[in-house]
């Protein structure tokens, strides 16, 4: 049998019924060399404590559901191996969203703030479509495929530091997907698109602080 060591953890633990501030409970966990921060979790859920609450899915950094706060770093947990952790490992939801339970976080306004910059392709005539598909050349694709690559995971909005005190702020995810598709060759609505990143709480809110970079898990760099 593989080596296990056992890893302490630190999870925030707040339930609507019964809680009125969250708290921390601790955890002794059992982990094999290769865990991620994930793995444990559903260890503590499956062995030591069923009514702990946390979103995840894909387990292979697609999703991008397992997003938490570990150490006070926004990461999915499905990448971040506790070997690469020393001492007690603090998990905790992701900042600057309410928490719904435990680790799992009210996303309904990050979603609104996606739609609200028109992310899909907006033709002025759209085409029949036996007349084929709208095509594009390698160099065309070039242009935006770094800002498509997001899996909304909403770490970026956790690191955000305008967010913090500005909640109505559009953010880096959504501003960065609405300018993926304003360099589309294929679109046609830039006009829709920059007048909501002109309004109020938009990109002139942004600080530059950076933090939406550094932590997004695919190279984004809103």
């Amino acid at each position: 049998m593989a080596e296990m060591r056992v890893v302490k953890f630190e999870v925030l633990r707040f339930g609507p019924e019964t809680d009125a501030e969250p708290h921390f409970d601790t955890y002794e966990v059992p982990c094999m060399e290769d865990w991620v921060v994930l793995d444990a979790l559903n260890a503590i859920k499956d062995d030591i404590d069923p009514t702990l609450s946390h979103r995840w899915s894909c387990r292979m950094g697609v999703c991008g559901s397992c997003g938490m706060l570990v150490n006070g770093r926004p990461v999915l947990t499905c990448a971040a191996f506790v070997r690469n952790y020393s001492g007690t490992i603090r998990v905790e939801p992701l900042s600057n969203f309410p928490v719904v339970r435990d680790l799992v976080v009210d996303l309904g306004s990050f979603i609104d703030k996606i739609k609200s910059v028109k992310p899909w392709i907006i033709r002025k005539i759209e085409k029949d479509v036996g007349q084929g598909e709208y095509r594009q050349s390698p160099e065309q694709l070039a242009e935006f495929k770094q800002y498509s690559m997001c899996i909304n995971c909403a770490l970026c909005y956790a690191a955000c530091p305008v967010l913090a005190s500005e909640p109505e702020f559009l953010g880096p995810a959504a501003i960065a997907l609405g300018h993926r598709y304003n360099m589309d060759s294929r679109d046609e609505g830039a006009a829709e698109r920059n007048a909501i990143f002109r309004g109020e709480g938009t990109v002139f809110s942004c600080s530059y602080a950076n933090e939406c970079s550094q932590v997004c898990p695919k190279h984004v760099d809103p």
